[in-house]
């Protein structure tokens, strides 16, 4: 698996289809038309719920998704990532990874790829550290505005998304809501991102960037306002390692 800070993911859209059956043919009982063109209320109200349903398991997604924003301090929880690819009509699963995250907002992470290799990404809200455990070699960039329209800002940033994404809703798959995220800057190298939300969580994500790649995220024991260790997110120099500043 290339090494990156990156992460990638899918999005299929969601949606439904309501059909009806043709209308019944003339009858000499017009007492049953009658009934047949006028339904029980029941019936009505079923027919009625059926068609508004589906908005609301859409809102949900972007409702859970705000309030686990303005709610969610801090976090903690571990991962799986995936490349996804489409090859004869068949997806392809490849570059598989795991790890653990922690995150305080704004813009403090730590982002730990413990399979297939050790690699560390950590930000303390001013510095980005990756540090390459294979090599010992740590890279530092300004974090600066880095994050805004990337997708860790989705889940370190800060809650004012609005400014840097266009969210909409992408309806409801195997009991997850999905919103579907597309950068407003240009200046980036994602095409658009999938949040999939689930008891007021994220438990997956879906990148795609500009060259069509896919990465799929998933996330797992995921908690929410955890009392994290004071200086967590300060970055320890390993002995020995090269430094290259960026």
């Amino acid at each position: 698996m290339a090494k990156t800070s990156e992460i990638f993911f899918r999005v299929r859209d969601g949606g439904f289809r309501l059909g009806l059956y043709p209308p019944y043919g003339p009858s000499r009982n017009r007492k049953a038309d009658r009934a047949k063109r006028n339904p029980p209320l029941i019936a009505r109200t079923l027919l009625a719920l059926s068609l508004l349903l589906p908005a609301l398991t859409h809102a949900a997604a972007l409702d859970q998704f705000k309030a686990f924003v303005a709610n969610t301090k801090s976090a903690r929880g571990e991962f799986q990532q995936r490349m996804v690819k489409e090859e004869g009509g068949k997806l392809r699963t490849s570059n598989e990874a795991s790890g653990s995250f922690a995150f305080a907002r704004p813009g403090k992470f730590i982002w730990t790829y413990r399979k297939p290799y050790q690699q560390v990404l950590q930000a303390d809200g001013e510095n980005l550290y990756i540090h390459d455990k294979d090599l010992n070699q740590v890279t530092v960039r300004a974090l600066g505005d880095a994050l805004g329209s990337s997708p860790a800002a989705i889940l370190f940033g800060s809650n004012d998304l609005d400014k840097n994404f266009t969210l909409t809703e992408a309806g409801a798959r195997e009991g997850v809501e999905w919103l579907q995220a597309i950068p407003k800057s240009k200046d980036t190298q994602f095409e658009k991102i999938g949040i999939g939300l689930k008891d007021g969580v994220p438990v997956a994500m879906e990148l795609r960037d500009s060259f069509g790649q896919v990465s799929v995220l998933s996330f797992t024991k995921f908690e929410k306002n955890p009392a994290l260790p004071a200086g967590q997110f300060k970055f320890v120099l390993p002995k020995g390692a090269d430094v290259l500043q960026q």
